[in-house]
């Protein structure tokens, strides 16, 4: 079997050779349609488990009183990034995050009610329509986050509408929540959960304002797709803070937000009702980087007035003059953090917190987690490291920031 380091350095070489020279949109599309095959055979997705070694996925150890400094490194294990090891506490006694729960090293922890073998998921934006849940899980993602899904099916905006910029290992997107649309979409998680280890895996569904539709009538929207999707979904997040869809951002407003969130959570409990199901579909609501402090602080309170189950944070920010879309990558890391620390400061221990923004590295992982995530997701790390990635990073003990221009090594810039 091939090492994890040569996994690497022959997606590096793949990457350089190959999935460069195609444009971004179809690399996604190439690369999508192949875990979405892998995934639907029970022989590939053991392959995928065992050459990527998740079986060894974990929780990284945090050190005393939730600091941002990672644990040690176990003198046993192997020095190597992109081999496992096992992170040992930095201190002794109990240790805790800033929301006051004991952080236990390596054992699993819950989402919802779920087990997760580790912190990692997959953001939204990777599987749109939910075609390669089973394959994303085989790769080692602890959990997946499907959409950002809409009421009516659309084909987004015109295309180019993604762009590499290589030289800092991030994405820019216009994509404009091209989908399948709520319907479909429900078909195909409903064809998941009936199959063999489908009902195992942990999904999030991420619905969005169709395009179509007015602001005014967003409500409408979020309250059918929530209808349609809840049943089958683990969480689901209500998504008002994408740069692509016109007017979608203003939406953040509280006195916008309100409506939509009452709407989505009656959609969500209407499903459970419907197919007979007890308890309710915990929701989300996701925001952007570019909301002011004050904005972030109006939006959590909303979310405790309305006995939501917690916030996403972040999503792509538009604070850039490369031209149209959201940047997603490193340079949201720094923003990402602090939108999560002053969540979880607003929130207490109450309700998740989900971190996203620049996650490329176990260092990454246990900042996030440190500040005061519950769990992270991630996407452009993945297109940039590739398949091995998901799970190498679960099993990395975080060590420390990573040198300047280190996260760019084996990537020729464009």
């Amino acid at each position: 079997m091939l090492g994890q380091v040569t996994w690497g350095t022959v997606y590096r070489a793949l990457f350089n050779l190959f999935f460069r020279r195609l444009s971004p949109e179809r690399a996604h599309g190439l690369a999508l349609a192949l875990i979405a095959a892998m995934g639907e055979f029970g022989p590939g997705r053991a392959l995928a488990r065992a050459c990527f070694r998740v079986g060894r996925v974990g929780w990284p150890t945090l050190p005393a009183g939730g600091g941002e400094r990672p644990g040690r490194l176990d003198p046993a294990a192997s020095s190597d990034d992109d081999r496992a090891g096992q992170a040992v506490p930095a201190g002794g006694g109990e240790r805790t995050d800033p929301a006051g729960r004991q952080l236990t090293g390596r054992a699993g922890r819950q989402l919802f009610g779920r087990d997760l073998p580790g912190p990692l998921g997959l953001a939204a934006g990777f599987d749109k329509d939910a075609k390669a849940v089973k394959g994303l899980a085989a790769l080692g993602f602890s959990f997946v986050e499907v959409g950002t899904v809409t009421r009516f099916p659309q084909p987004g905006n015109p295309r180019p509408r993604l762009w590499r910029l290589i030289d800092q290992r991030a994405l820019r997107n216009a994509m404009g929540f091209n989908n399948a649309g709520s319907t479909a979409v429900a078909r195909t998680l409903r064809r998941l959960r009936a199959s063999a280890g489908g009902g195992d895996l942990v999904v999030g569904v991420n619905i969005g304002k169709s395009k179509v539709t007015d602001p005014s009538e967003a409500a409408g929207d979020y309250f059918v797709s929530a209808r349609r999707l809840a049943k089958y979904a683990d969480y689901l997040v209500v998504n008002v803070s994408s740069p692509n869809t016109p007017g979608l951002r203003d939406l953040q407003a509280v006195a916008a937000l309100r409506p939509i969130l009452q709407a989505a959570r009656a959609g969500a409990d209407q499903s459970l009702a419907r197919a007979g199901r007890p308890g309710r579909t915990p929701l989300l609501v996701k925001i952007a980087p570019d909301l002011s402090d004050a904005d972030v602080d109006a939006v959590a309170a909303l979310v405790e007035e309305l006995d939501l189950d917690g916030i996403v944070a972040v999503n792509t920010t538009v604070a850039h003059d490369l031209g149209a879309g959201g940047l997603s990558g490193p340079p949201l890391r720094q923003r990402g953090l602090e939108v999560v620390r002053r969540l979880r400061g607003q929130l207490g221990a109450g309700r998740t917190v989900m971190g996203v923004g620049g996650i490329a590295s176990a260092a990454d992982i246990a900042d996030y987690l440190a500040a005061g995530a519950d769990a992270v997701q991630a996407y452009t790390a993945f297109i940039y490291q590739g398949p091995a990635w998901p799970a190498r990073v679960q099993r990395a003990p975080a060590r420390g920031r990573a040198a300047p221009g280190a996260l760019r090594k084996g990537i020729r810039p464009s």
